[in-house]
C-alpha cells in the first residue's frame, strides 16, 4: 500500500519538532496580543478564486462534494482568515490573528516540502499603518530568536517602489509589463540571469531587462544603499525607511533591503519580505507583507490587511542543519524492575513522575532486566527498583549520559522528583 504522490506519514520525530515550533508560536503570539484561530481546512473553491481567478486550481486540491458543490482544500491560512475578517462587521480593529496547521498545496513536492505540509501564519487587519508591518516582522525575528535559530535575516522591499522602477526603465505603466518583469525578478534566486533574460527578451528591450535584474541585486542598510543608487525618483523610498526606524526603536537588527523581494503572489500592495538562513539554499523560510487588494477582493475597501507565514517542515530543516534539534528533546526517564515482585512499585513511582511532569517510560511485558535495559538506551536517567534496595527505602538512580550512579531514598523522590533529576537545569 503506497501513498499518494506527495504525501507523507509524520513520525514521532517529526511531530514532537512541529510541536515545539507551534509551542513557541503560541506563546509569542499571546505575547503580542494576537487571538488564536484555525480557519476551516475546506472553501469553497470560489473563495480561493477571488483574487487568484481559475489559475488557482493548477495549485489545489479541489472537487465536487455530494451537494454537487466545488470546494477546495486551504492552501494557506490568508484566504481564510482574511474571508472571515472581512465578513466580521463588527470586529474591533486593528484584528491580530494567528494560525498554525495543515495546508495542502499541488505542487512538486521538493525538499522541505510536501503536498501536505504546516505553516505558522500571523495577521493585522485594520488601517493601514507602519506600525503593523514592524510588529509583524518584530515577532517574525523574535520567533527565529526563540527557536535558536542563527544568521537569520529579514529582507524587506516594497512592491511601489520596484514597480515604479520598472514603469521608469521602460516608460510605460502597462500592467502586463509589471506583471512580467516582477515574476522575471521573483525568478532570480532560481534561475541565471541570462535563462530569465532568455525567456523574456521577446517581448521586451534586453537592455531594459538587464537594467531591472541589476536593480533586483541591490541589498544591504538604508545608508549603503543611498550609496549605490540614486533612490530620489523611488516610490516609497520613505515608507522603507520609516519602517527600518521602528524596528531600530523595538530593537530588531536581523533586517535589510533587498530590491529583488517582490513576492510572487499578485496582491501584494506594499512592504514585503523574506526571512532567510544566510548559510543556507534551503530558500525563503517565511515572507510575507501588505496585501490591501484582497480585502477589496472581499468588498472591503474599509480596511488593509499585513501579514506573514512560515514554513514548519523548513525551519525544521534548519534546525537540523545547525544542530539544534537535541536540545529542545525533554529528558526521560525509565523504570527498572528487578523481578516481578518489584512492578508495583515500579508502576507507582512511574505514575509518582509522570504526575510531577516528567517524562517516563516503564516496560509493560514483564521483561526481565536485560531486556528493559536495552529498551531504555534513550532514557537519559534510569530508576532501578531492587528487592535490597527497597527494603532500606532506596531506589538506584542512574545518569546515562555520565554513566555515574547511587541510591536515592524514595521519601526525596517522592517529596521533590524535579530536584533528584536536576530537571531544572538542564
Amino acid at each position: 500500500m503506497e501513498l499518494p504522490r506527495g504525501m507523507k506519514d509524520f513520525t514521532k520525530s517529526e511531530t514532537e519538532n512541529i510541536e515545539h515550533i507551534r509551542s513557541q508560536f503560541k506563546q509569542l503570539t499571546n505575547l503580542y496580543g494576537f487571538s488564536f484561530m484555525d480557519p476551516s481546512p475546506i472553501e469553497l473553491l470560489s473563495t480561493l478564486e477571488t483574487k487568484s481567478g481559475p489559475a488557482i486550481r493548477d495549485e489545489i486540491y479541489y472537487f465536487k462534494d455530494k451537494g454537487d458543490r466545488e470546494i477546495a482544500l486551504r492552501f494557506d491560512f490568508t484566504m481564510g482568515l482574511t474571508r472571515y475578517a472581512t465578513s466580521q462587521k463588527s470586529m474591533k480593529l486593528p484584528a491580530k490573528i494567528s494560525s498554525f496547521g495543515g495546508v495542502f498545496r499541488y505542487d512538486e513536492p521538493q525538499k522541505g516540502r510536501y503536498r501536505y505540509f504546516h505553516q505558522w501564519d500571523l495577521e493585522i487587519y485594520g488601517k493601514s499603518n507602519l506600525e503593523s508591518e514592524s510588529e509583524i516582522i518584530e515577532l517574525t525575528s523574535r520567533l527565529f530568536d526563540s527557536l535558536l535559530l542563527k544568521n537569520i535575516t529579514i529582507d524587506v522591499n516594497h512592491r511601489n517602489l520596484v514597480e515604479s522602477y520598472i514603469n521608469k526603465i521602460f516608460d510605460s505603466k502597462d500592467p502586463q509589463l509589471v506583471g512580467d518583469m516582477l515574476r522575471a525578478v521573483d525568478k532570480i534566486a532560481k534561475k541565471s540571469k541570462d535563462e530569465i533574460i532568455k525567456e523574456f527578451e521577446d517581448r521586451y528591450s534586453r537592455d531594459n531587462l538587464e537594467k531591472i535584474l541589476e536593480f533586483s541585486q541591490i541589498k544591504g542598510s538604508i545608508k549603503e544603499v543611498e550609496s549605490l543608487f540614486d533612490v530620489s525618483e523611488l516610490e516609497s523610498w520613505d515608507e522603507i525607511k520609516t519602517l527600518f526606524e521602528s524596528l531600530e526603536n523595538r530593537g530588531v537588527s536581523n533586517v535589510r533591503i533587498n530590491f529583488g523581494i517582490v513576492r510572487g503572489l499578485d496582491y501584494y500592495s506594499g512592504i514585503v519580505f523574506e526571512v532567510f538562513d544566510k548559510n543556507s539554499k534551503l530558500g525563503a523560510l517565511a515572507g510575507g507583507g501588505r496585501y490591501d487588494t484582497l480585502t477589496k477582493a472581499f468588498n472591503r475597501d474599509d480596511i488593509g490587511a499585513t501579514g506573514v507565514a512560515g514554513g514548519v517542515e523548513r525551519i525544521i530543516l534548519i534546525m537540523e542543519e545547525q544542530n539544534i534539534i537535541s536540545q529542545i528533546e525533554q529528558p526521560r526517564v525509565s523504570v527498572l524492575y528487578i523481578n516481578d515482585d518489584m512492578q508495583k512499585v515500579a508502576h507507582s513511582i512511574t505514575s509518582l513522575l509522570r504526575l510531577n511532569k516528567i517524562p517516563t517510560d516503564i516496560d509493560l511485558a514483564g521483561r526481565n532486566l536485560k531486556k528493559q535495559m536495552d529498551i531504555a538506551n534513550t532514557a537519559r536517567f534510569t530508576i532501578i527498583v531492587g528487592p535490597q534496595e527497597l527494603e532500606q527505602g532506596n531506589i538506584v538512580l542512574k545518569d546515562m549520559k555520565t554513566g555515574t550512579e547511587g541510591t536515592i531514598s524514595l521519601e526525596k523522590l517522592t517529596d521533590d522528583p524535579k530536584s533528584v533529576f536536576n530537571l531544572e537545569t538542564l
